[in-house]
């Protein structure tokens, strides 16, 4: 734990942090009731503060001195959380972390759903370290030296120059390693920030995608023989690949199915805790009474082969042409039925109603008005609503009132160390 600060204490700064807010900062209010966000901060910790941002009703400070810890105060695991931005939360005992993710929610569906829960449940994360599959990172190269890590915390427009990251798999960190002695090779003085996700298999394998101005052909190119690197794309800025090396895919296992993952495509960071947050989201969809069933924003659609074998009826519908196609290619290797389109959900939702269940897995922006206007004419029985934001799942929640009402929330840490949650809400049809 980081012993307090024995310096005397300047009382027109000094605060006391009460609680943890959406984004991972701690709050603290001043005796003249303003609010001030501190970020990596822990509740009951008393700091003396520098200001940073001063706006009409909130301020934003940064720590200039930990007076006295707060209870749930611990040593961050890395070695690079001092300055970097990638993660929010090393700095507080685990069950800390889910705690302030179980208030964030609550907070949420109370100021912007009108919801009303008592707890919530937090599933946790089987690994708090070296579970992320997926890291993007930052290269920048300024004459003779190179930066080549996450933005900083303080300074986002800095990039702060890392060896290794604590929460990628292992696998990643080898290919990092390897990677970087190329990089003073590939980049050059005064071009534009290149960005690099390096993505690694169940089965070790590992992927590099590179986002970078015209030009990133030739990087793709330069580390084609990198150590532990099975496949390159360069995309450019929409994403669209225009170079390859190596592989043409990585084969990923991901439960029962092998899926050819090109460079674009997703799935989540956390195999593990996904496993256990997939296991719920189908464990409401098994009422006797709900046979068809609608998977909105369903990806390479593992939720729907899954449904299909339990004897559902399934369409499912994703934006990812790629993805559709994967999807259809896996259903007819394990001879499944399912219907797959290809096309964006806000306009080809209503066409695919009514049905007893529809699963809503959206973006982080939530989901599109043309979306709840179409369940709340055909309602279905049932809407199993997978969230990564909170305030967006709230925010839909209340839009959806009129014919829902939540009946089941439960929260998955899928990203241990940050500020973000998962959450599977289930909403129920009122009439």
């Amino acid at each position: 734990m980081t012993p307090p600060n024995k310096e005397p204490i300047n009382e027109d700064r000094t605060l006391r942090i009460d609680r943890i807010v959406p984004g991972g900062d701690g709050l603290a209010r001043r005796e003249d009731g303003c609010v001030v966000f501190v970020p990596r901060t822990a509740p009951g910790d008393v700091v003396e503060v520098e200001y940073t941002e001063d706006r009409k009703n909130w301020r934003r400070a940064r720590v200039a001195r930990l007076v006295a810890p707060g209870g749930d105060r611990c040593a961050p695991p890395c070695r690079y959380y001092d300055r970097c931005g990638g993660c929010q939360f090393q700095h507080l005992a685990y069950e800390a972390q889910l705690e302030a993710k179980a208030a964030v929610v609550i907070d949420c569906l109370r100021r912007l759903g009108g919801v009303t829960l008592s707890q919530l449940d937090v599933t946790p994360s089987p690994r708090q370290l070296a579970y992320r599959n997926r890291i993007t990172l930052t290269v920048r190269s300024s004459g003779p030296t190179l930066q080549a890590g996450y933005h900083g915390v303080d300074d986002p427009n800095e990039v702060i120059d890392i060896e290794s990251c604590p929460l990628a798999e292992a696998p990643i960190n080898a290919a990092w390693q390897s990677l970087r002695a190329s990089l003073l090779d590939i980049t050059q003085p005064g071009r534009a920030d290149v960005r690099m996700t390096l993505r690694a298999t169940a089965r070790g394998t590992v992927g590099l995608t590179i986002e970078s101005v015209p030009g990133g052909t030739a990087i793709s190119q330069g580390v084609g023989g990198v150590a532990g690197v099975n496949a390159i794309w360069w995309v450019d800025r929409k994403g669209r690949v225009r170079a390859r090396a190596g592989d043409k895919h990585l084969n990923e296992r991901w439960g029962a199915y092998d899926i050819p993952l090109p460079g674009t495509s997703f799935l989540q960071v956390n195999r593990e805790a996904a496993s256990a947050m997939d296991a719920n989201v189908l464990a409401r969809c098994q009422g006797e009474s709900e046979r068809s069933i609608v998977d909105a924003y369903c990806g390479f659609g593992l939720r729907s082969l899954e449904l299909v074998r339990g004897g559902k009826r399934v369409t499912a519908v994703d934006i990812d042409r790629r993805s559709v196609d994967t999807a259809r290619r896996l259903a007819s290797e394990h001879g499944l039925e399912a219907r797959f389109v290809a096309a964006p959900v806000e306009r080809a939702l209503a066409s695919l109603l009514p049905a007893d269940v529809v699963i809503l897995n959206p973006p982080r922006r939530g989901v599109a008005p043309h979306v709840l206007e179409a369940l709340k004419k055909q309602p279905p029985a049932r809407i199993v609503y997978v969230s990564c934001d909170p305030a967006t799942l709230a925010r839909d929640i209340k839009g959806l009132s009129t014919r829902f009402q939540l009946t089941e929330c439960r929260a998955f840490d899928l990203f241990p160390q940050t500020a973000h949650v998962e959450t599977v809400a289930t909403l129920t049809r009122t009439d």
